[in-house]
């Protein structure tokens, strides 16, 4: 990400922490700048920087628009290329999978048999990853997992289980007041 980026980021961010639900304009930016820190700096200045036309900021600009933003100074620089800022996992890699950290999961589930043997299920199934993300599509659904439920143990009964939504529902219908 560029320093533009960045500033039209952190100004994004600002507006939406000040309720504007929209970016902070530079110049709304610059008045807040001067009003908060008593301090200055010029809508075309800002302009500058943004557009990549002043790729490098001072030490004075940057320490100010870093206390402004709340950011550490540092992070007001362009990334190096090939950064990425996601904490990038090694699954997959170094024979960690999705299938070791299920067995891994499983195993902090001893207690719960159900539980337990389900993550051990899907850790040993060829598709896992398949099958974990059919079960998020099904959980998305409103009513699907007890309508499975159902259909795949229709002598088990249904008391005390419902989906997410439903769920959801309920707890939304207790907190609105009478």
């Amino acid at each position: 990400m560029t320093l533009g980026q960045k500033i039209r980021y952190l100004r994004l961010v600002e507006g939406q922490l000040r309720s504007l639900d929209r970016p902070m304009t530079q110049s709304e930016v610059v008045r807040a700048i001067r009003s908060e820190l008593g301090q200055s700096i010029s809508q075309a200045y800002l302009s500058q920087i943004e557009s990549g036309a002043r790729p490098h900021l001072t030490h004075h600009t940057r320490q100010l628009l870093a206390r402004f933003f709340k950011v550490h100074p540092s992070h007001l620089v362009d990334d190096p290329e090939g950064y990425n800022p996601e904490l990038l996992s090694p699954l997959g890699a170094g024979g960690f999978t999705l299938e070791a950290w299920l067995r891994s999961g499983a195993d902090q589930f001893r207690r719960d048999t159900d539980v337990h043997d389900a993550l051990v299920a899907l850790s040993e199934y060829p598709l896992a990853r398949r099958a974990l993300l059919l079960l998020h599509s099904i959980i998305e659904v409103p009513g699907l997992v007890d309508q499975l439920r159902h259909t795949l143990h229709p002598s088990r009964p249904l008391e005390g289980l419902r989906d997410g939504h439903a769920a959801r529902r309920e707890a939304r219908s207790r907190r609105k007041p009478s």
